[in-house]
């Protein structure tokens, strides 16, 4: 099955991407499961809950053609906030290397807005540039939708990788 995966720094319309791609070609999506355990856990996170989160966004993507987000966030995630990413996390990252998938990187280019589960509204940039180079470095197929244009941008790509 192709997979689409809307990525990128937080805040950077991932999710409103996400929906909007899904009804525009009527297929299935899958949500951030980050989110869903965060707000759960009613306690701050550990760097152990990030394999949690990452077996649980592994596991319901199967049966879906658009993701938002995938175990890349994680990856990066997981660098950027403890130095170090689960073995699990990589050798899950190298089995979808197998699979058709196609990355919308989103350009952290639009206003940042408050959210208790974000961490970073000054290092959107930073994160962005590290995107690139783990999408680069694990030889993912990629495009960087930007500006007001991104739906129109992501449609014409997810398109093109469909056909």
């Amino acid at each position: 099955m192709r997979k689409i995966i809307i990525t990128g720094p937080e805040c950077s319309g991932k999710t409103t991407l996400c929906v909007k791609i899904a009804n525009h070609f009527n297929v299935s999506y899958n949500t951030e499961k980050a989110r869903d355990y965060l707000t759960n856990i009613n306690r701050m996170y550990k760097k152990s809950d990030l394999l949690n989160i990452a077996k649980k966004q592994f596991f319901s993507e199967k049966k879906s053609t658009i993701l938002d987000t995938d175990l890349i966030t994680i990856k990066i995630w997981s660098e950027q906030k403890y130095n170090h990413c689960d073995k699990w996390i990589i050798k899950s990252l190298e089995k979808q290397k197998k699979e058709e998938r196609f990355y919308l990187l989103c350009k952290p280019d639009i206003p940042w807005v408050y959210d208790a589960l974000r961490e970073s509204p000054n290092e959107r940039d930073k994160l962005f540039e590290i995107y690139k180079k783990v999408l680069k470095e694990l030889k993912c197929e990629y495009c960087i939708v930007s500006g007001k244009e991104r739906l129109n941008q992501s449609i014409l790509e997810v398109s093109r990788f469909f056909n």
